[in-house]
């Protein structure tokens, strides 16, 4: 007979490395590597620890926690973001999270802080003043915003007169764009061949709209010029 009083829950039992890893990238607010994982098993402390592990015991039950997810039709994933680990929902959520995200939108990041951003990212390490010399426009505002933001950082100092400041992309910024490393970004020659794709959309649907209106405008005065040499009796 069990000796259990009533209202009380029988004891959890001791975590083992995979539930311990699943619990910390779970409550982390920013990706974990694998040492800070390995880091965090070897911390000494008055918890119970499991045996030390590896970064293939790591990396072995990231991928079991993944298969359990997918198997069992979970709405999330453990994914490699700049350099190290964490939760994400999985693709095909997105239209829902994307209602959600509208909701803050007064975070969302300006034109001019995407253009500013793009410039960092590709010329980085890049001065204020040459990111001032490729927008055409000032660019104090939108620094000041982009390093409140943790986007941007001050990383180090130009060999040049005034020695200005030099500013580079971090990984708040890979982990805002949902990259792993610079390397993922598209490269210029893809965003020139993009851009060149859209543009000749819009040029080819102005074309067509104004092939339409210069037959229907045609239409228009052939039918004048039939009613009127019916009446004058031109010759066509």
């Amino acid at each position: 007979m069990s000796t259990e009083e009533p209202g009380e829950s029988a004891p959890e039992h001791s975590p083992g490395t995979r539930e311990i890893i699943e619990a910390l990238l779970f409550a982390t607010d920013e990706p974990l590597t694998v040492r800070q994982v390995i880091d965090i098993f070897g911390d000494p402390g008055e918890v119970e620890k499991p045996a030390a592990v590896t970064p293939d015991d790591v990396l072995g039950s990231i991928d079991d926690l993944n298969r359990d997810y997918e198997r069992t039709g979970r709405a999330v994933r453990i994914v490699k973001v700049a350099g190290g680990y964490q939760f994400a929902t999985k693709p095909g959520f997105a239209p829902w999270l994307g209602r959600m995200l509208r909701e803050k939108s007064k975070r969302k990041l300006s034109l001019s802080a995407l253009e500013t951003l793009a410039v960092i990212a590709y010329k980085q390490p890049v001065t204020k003043p040459e990111i001032e010399t490729i927008r055409g426009v000032n660019a104090d505002y939108v620094l000041h915003t982009l390093l409140q933001r943790s986007l941007v950082a001050i990383v180090g100092r130009a060999a040049t007169p005034g020695r200005p400041l030099l500013y580079g992309t971090t990984k708040e910024f890979l982990k805002h764009f949902g990259v792993n490393d610079l390397s993922e970004l598209p490269k210029p020659r893809e965003i020139d061949e993009l851009m060149a794709e859209a543009e000749f959309e819009v040029e080819k649907k102005m074309l067509q709209e104004l092939e339409a209106k210069r037959q229907t405008e045609t239409g228009d005065e052939t039918g004048g010029g039939e009613a009127d040499g019916n009446a004058g009796g031109d010759i066509p």
